[in-house]
């Protein structure tokens, strides 16, 4: 959890739009606030403008419109103090494919203006599991490792912000792990990470903040715990002993679904609820399917996921 006094913005994004040649609009007067230290979730569909928002904040692409400020510093007027604070980690693995592990990170590192630090190049490629490889060309690493190398790449200068662009699609799980574990790391240094993702079981899990962007647009920025008891359902579902044809007349008040359930050759009844409601009704629905002489064998309750309320966001703004 961040505490108050981390709470500040280190990244402000006001009125921010970008128009390509072509005329289509990517981006529509973004208005957003990272704060320092937090993990911060951008979700949204393909197309929806995340690629284009961290390429502009990391001064890869010009704004149309607007204003980006990174921790005090414009990134048009003071691009070179406001760029140096950010690593990013892109989607593409994009490097030289005759170049050492070493030396590719040795020299991204130089880009910046630092000096060499061979300590903190070798502390970089053993959190990541390269230093064995540090002298291995990247034409002879595997997709993974070269994941990998990409995040080593992003953290040679020390940025106090680093972007994660999609960083494990196509990855295996134990890379995942890998790659999570080293974020929750950096963010007990106080680095600030901003991470796109497909997997949102990972937003889920490691956000403080989620921002959901769609057809260019931010429609939610919320903490992430808040965000699900707000707009998380609950549902019961009992399972039925004997199947049923159709939701009981009596039964209509409470807008149930029937459901077949084919793998137990028997039918569900599912009652969704808001989860803060002070009387959901679940007391009232059981004594009526009772009196209706309806039985079940089981039920159980779940609540939705982030993922659930997401599609159910995006899908708002069709």
């Amino acid at each position: 959890m961040i505490d108050a006094s981390a709470a500040q913005s280190i990244v402000s994004v006001k009125k921010l739009s970008k128009t390509f040649s072509s005329g289509f609009q990517a981006l529509k007067g973004i208005d957003l606030d990272i704060r320092r230290g937090e993990i911060f979730a951008l979700l949204g569909p393909n197309g929806a403008g995340k690629t284009t928002l961290i390429s502009i904040i990391c001064g890869i692409v010009n704004p149309t419109e607007g204003r980006v400020v990174v921790d005090g510093h414009d990134i048009l007027a003071d691009y070179r103090a406001a760029r140096a604070m950010i690593g990013l980690v892109p989607q593409e693995l994009t490097t030289d494919a005759f170049e050492s592990v070493w030396g590719t990170v040795s020299f991204s590192r130089g880009l910046f203006g630092k000096a060499p630090n061979p300590g903190h190049i070798e502390t970089v490629l053993k959190d990541l599991s390269l230093l064995a490889k540090k002298d291995s060309k990247i034409m002879t690493l595997s997709g993974g490792m070269k994941r990998r190398l990409l995040i080593a790449k992003a953290l040679s200068h020390e940025p106090s912000i680093l972007f994660l662009d999609e960083p494990t699609a196509g990855v295996d799980v134990e890379l995942r792990r890998d790659m999570w574990a080293l974020v929750r790391a950096l963010q007990s240094r106080g680095v600030t990470i901003i991470l796109t993702t497909h997997y949102i079981d990972e937003a889920e899990e490691m956000a403080d903040r989620v921002g959901v962007i769609s057809k260019g647009e931010i429609i939610l920025v919320e903490n992430k715990r808040e965000l699900m008891t707000k707009l998380g359902k609950k549902q019961l579902t009992l399972h039925l002993i004997q199947p049923l044809e159709r939701v009981p007349p009596e039964l209509e008040g409470y807008h149930l679904e029937l459901r077949n359930n084919r793998h137990e050759g028997g039918s569900e009844l599912v009652y969704t609820f808001d989860a803060q409601g002070e009387r959901p009704g679940i007391a009232e629905l059981l004594k009526d399917v009772d009196a209706l002489g309806i039985r079940f064998k089981d039920l159980n309750t779940t609540q939705s996921s982030l993922e659930d309320i997401f599609v159910s966001l995006v899908r708002e703004q069709r």
